[in-house]
């Protein structure tokens, strides 16, 4: 257990410029003291001590604003940035490297027993304010972008934003060369918003159709001309 602390401390000074040291960390960042709470109260639920488990849990939201369940499985190096509002359900599991901002919730959507949560790959990003619900998959390097509300399944090495979320048309870079970490999970180009793309590809489309009907309008008008002239003949 401690040596997955240590890691969740190191994974924030190599994710977040403003971490200055592992000091400043374990005293300033509420997302590091939330994942020391989880760590004892999902070993606790481990061992069958259910009430203790989650009256740590309860403490840890008290204090830090953000709500995990004891029962919640969490990989190594998780980092949640600025934490506040953040919730994560009982059946939720959540693999290695993932990155989440404030205000997530990864909550579930049946009152039946057995997985509800969404289930996360890793190396997943997701931006501030995205609700990800039900029991649905997110691959290994997926990107969810700020406010996103994720209802289907995100395959691996995709970007979704809006509401409900669609993927962007580009991928997440797989060149070592390439910065693959995006900051709140939303990629900052022209085609973030797929609606958007879309319209834009419509727009185009008009204008062509525009331009060719005009060019047959052209050659109509003269071929009636044409015509026309050889009548007079």
């Amino acid at each position: 257990m401690f040596k997955r602390i240590v890691n969740d401390i190191d994974s924030v000074l190599a994710r977040d410029p403003a971490a200055r040291s592992r000091l400043e960390v374990i005293l300033c960042y509420p997302g590091v003291h939330a994942m020391i709470f989880h760590r004892i109260s999902n070993w606790l639920w481990g061992k069958g001590w259910k009430i203790s488990g989650r009256f740590v849990s309860y403490l840890s939201r008290f204090l830090t604003g953000i709500e995990i369940h004891p029962g919640a499985m969490i990989g190594n190096r998780f980092f949640i940035d600025h934490g506040m509002g953040v919730v994560i359900g009982e059946t939720a599991k959540i693999g290695d490297d993932v990155t989440i901002y404030h205000d997530v919730t990864l909550g579930g959507t049946s009152l039946t027993k057995g997985i509800r949560h969404p289930q996360i790959g890793n190396n997943v990003i997701i931006g501030a304010g995205a609700q990800l619900l039900g029991p649905i998959h997110v691959g290994d390097n997926a990107r969810v972008g700020s406010n996103a509300v994720v209802i289907k399944d995100v395959q691996k090495e995709t970007t979704v934003v809006g509401i409900p979320a669609r993927p962007v048309a580009a991928k997440v870079p797989r060149d070592e060369n390439e910065q693959a970490f995006k900051a709140y999970g939303t990629p900052q180009d022209d085609e973030t918003d797929p609606l958007a793309v879309m319209l834009n590809k419509i727009r185009n489309d008009m204008a062509n159709l525009q331009m060719r009907v005009t060019e047959l309008e052209l050659e109509n008008s003269e071929l009636i001309h044409s015509a026309r002239k050889w009548e007079n003949k």
